[in-house]
């Protein structure tokens, strides 16, 4: 039988080992979650909202073991993995509380006597997740999909599987159907064939480029619907009237927030040549205090990459950024100590073409890019095969908003880093992917947008 095993970023040592399920098994628990659907999607609002604020409960009442096994997993900052179960149990809550009014029918003057939109359900719906954020971003899905009458189907990453036993011991414990949430502990090989089952109606995923076209190729071919949630470079514009130690407190903590592996964090630093000097000084000044140390340290900043292999690929990203012309400003070595641990890294004098310009970088490297003015600042924004998150910091929001406007992306903050809220919708343009998660648009994704027509 093969196994999956869970080793810690800090320490290099394994945590577990999973078995694997077989194929056939595999099967067998679609077709539960199939079965369970048709009598799910039969239930009222007020039936599943009462499952869902159980849930909310459990995952509060445990946060702190929660968040342990995130941490023990991907190296996580333990106050911000506390932090994440937190907002897992918020995204339960909001949609125990609104998904009946999201989903309520739309009345049309017609000549009809009566026309209307109602949302339905469609059936066993695919969640391929990452790591970086091991229950946030499974709940984000799964409540607002669940809520609308669906039954959900989770392949997550393979080093926090941990995790994934773990949202489903919670799901089963607030009294949810058997088949209503279903984790697969499959390797990749097994994603095209699942996408592929009869009763798997949809798939989102959330992770790569690479792993959003691979997958939007295979449900395609099959005509089911996809949602993709991608990678990003975002840009952060820094005007010459900010307050210099408030946008450097911001870069500081966006960069090296979640150990630097946030699809939505700010990753390049745009900043006008007028106070592009001093914005670098203060900037390397703050990475270069931040601590770099053991996740469950009450005075630790950031903590180690979620695997060993990622910390050499944006090691490798770094030296060849500065092969490219970049300059190194500060970190840029890997330590010689245990653990996936990589410095805060600062790259400057950075152009389009070079590495850290135009790849994502997930990891601690903030990449600071110099513009004359306002508008080219712009254009090296949207300078990107990426259109995730954006942001601006400024001292004049109403010059912040109308520069937010015209920045190439699905979300774009003024003075304040992109973060996803369930009240609003969340996702990306470009090669960040298409489709929306939370709010209303994100749990009508999953469903039959349906015209009814009476004569």
């Amino acid at each position: 039988m093969q196994t999956t095993i869970s080793i810690n970023p800090t320490t290099e040592k394994e945590i577990a080992s999973y078995n694997r399920i077989s194929i056939k098994e595999t099967e067998n628990k679609i077709v539960i979650a199939n079965k369970t659907y048709q009598s799910w999607k039969k239930t009222s609002f007020k039936e599943r909202a009462i499952l869902m604020h159980k849930l909310a409960d459990i995952l509060e009442t445990n946060k702190e073991k929660y968040a342990q096994i995130a941490t023990e997993e991907m190296g996580k900052i333990i106050t911000q993995s506390v932090k994440e179960i937190e907002k897992c149990a918020l995204v339960c809550r909001y949609y125990a509380d609104n998904a009946e009014k999201l989903l309520a029918n739309e009345t049309i003057k017609t000549e009809a006597s009566k026309s209307y939109v109602t949302y339905q359900p469609l059936g066993a719906v695919l969640a391929i997740m990452p790591w970086n954020f091991p229950f946030y971003q499974v709940i984000r899905f799964a409540a607002p999909a669940l809520m609308a009458g669906n039954t959900t189907v989770l392949k997550h990453a393979s080093n926090v599987q941990g995790c994934a036993f773990a949202i489903e011991e919670a799901f089963n414990k607030a009294g949810f159907t058997k088949g209503c949430f279903t984790n697969l502990n499959v390797t990749s090989d097994n994603i095209e064939p699942i996408i592929e089952n009869k009763n798997i109606v949809a798939v989102t995923l959330t992770g790569s480029e690479p792993a959003g076209r691979s997958v939007a190729k295979i449900a395609g071919k099959n005509l089911k619907k996809t949602v993709l949630e991608l990678g990003g470079s975002d840009a952060y514009i820094i005007l010459e009237d900010v307050d210099l130690e408030k946008a450097t407190d911001l870069a500081t903590f966006g960069r090296l927030q979640n150990n630097g592996q946030t699809c939505i964090a700010a990753k390049r630093f745009i900043v006008l040549e007028e106070v592009y000097d001093s914005f670098l000084e203060l900037f390397i000044k703050k990475m270069k205090k931040a601590k770099m140390g053991i996740p469950t340290d009450k005075d630790t900043y950031y903590g180690p990459m979620a695997r060993i292999d990622l910390r050499d690929e944006i090691h490798q990203q770094v030296e060849k950024t500065i092969k490219q012309g970049g300059k190194l400003l500060l970190g840029g070595k890997i330590p010689e100590r245990k653990g996936a641990y990589y410095p805060a890294t600062i790259l400057a004098d950075l152009k389009p073409g070079m590495t850290a310009f135009d790849e994502e970088l997930f990891g601690p490297v903030a990449s600071v890019i110099k513009a004359k003015d306002e508008n080219e600042a712009i254009e090296l924004a949207n300078n990107s095969t990426f259109g995730l998150g954006s942001g601006v910091i400024t001292s004049d929001k109403n010059r912040g908003e109308k520069i937010a406007l015209q920045l190439e992306a699905g979300n774009s903050f003024v003075n304040k880093l992109v973060a996803s809220d369930p009240r609003m919708p969340f996702g990306g343009i470009k090669n960040s992917g298409y489709g929306r998660e939370l709010s209303g648009y994100g749990i009508k994704e999953f469903v039959n947008t349906k015209s009814i027509w009476v004569d």
